[in-house]
Order: C-alpha cells, then structure tokens, then sequence
C-alpha cells in the first residue's frame, strides 16, 4: 500500500506560482511511476503530468504549453513535485498526485492521494 501525501496548494493571483509536493508517507517511490491529476468544481478529473519510474518520459496536459514542470527527488526517491508558473484563474482545481508501479498505462494509476487545493485569483 502506497500512501501518498500532497503539500504546496495555496491562493496565488495570477500570474504567480507554486510549487505542489507529493511525498510516500514512510516508504519510497523507486519503481513507481507518478502523475498528477487536477479536478475543478463540475469538471471531471484532469490528467496534469507524469514521470515514468526511471526519471525520463516526462507528458503534460495540453493546457500546460511550458508552464509547469514536474520532477522527482532522485536523491532520495521519496518525493515528487509539480512546478506551476504563469498560473491562470483556470487552474483552479484540487490537484491530486497518483502512483502505479512500473508504468502499465495512463489510466492504471492505482495510488492516490487526498489532493492538495489551488486557487488563483484574477
């Protein structure tokens, strides 16, 4: 069981940025790929980015266009975060982060977090 614990959600005007945490609570996340998730009020769940288990491969959402960034604590293998700039009142969401072992596709996501609120004001 992979028990996975989102941090870094906040209020941010436009244009501003955050950086969203998603930690293993007391393991590590070597083997496993990551992806995060977005869900707006009345909007179904929103795929957002991944990285595969080894680092490389990383996709966005095409909403993205350059403007966030995802990236894995090699380190320590225990943390994954999602860089957000240029942020827009549309990225309003609860953002969720989501772990499979290995990568057996973009919907076999098998862990999930309880999800981390961002709101961006205009």
């Amino acid at each position: 069981q992979v028990q996975l614990v989102e941090s870094g959600g906040g209020l941010v005007q436009t244009g501003g940025s955050l950086r969203l945490s998603c930690a293993a609570s007391g393991r590590s996340l070597s083997g496993y790929s990551m992806g995060w998730f977005r869900e707006a009020p009345g909007k179904e769940r929103e795929f957002v980015a991944s990285v595969l288990w080894n680092g490389g491969g990383m996709n966005y959402g095409d909403f993205v266009k350059g403007r966030f960034t995802i990236s894995r604590d090699n380190a320590n293998n225990r943390a994954v975060y999602l860089q957000m700039n240029n942020l827009k009142p549309e990225d309003t969401a609860v953002y969720f982060c989501a772990a499979q072992f290995g990568f057996r596709g973009s919907d076999k996501w098998t862990y999930w977090g309880q999800g981390t609120q961002v709101t961006v004001s205009s």
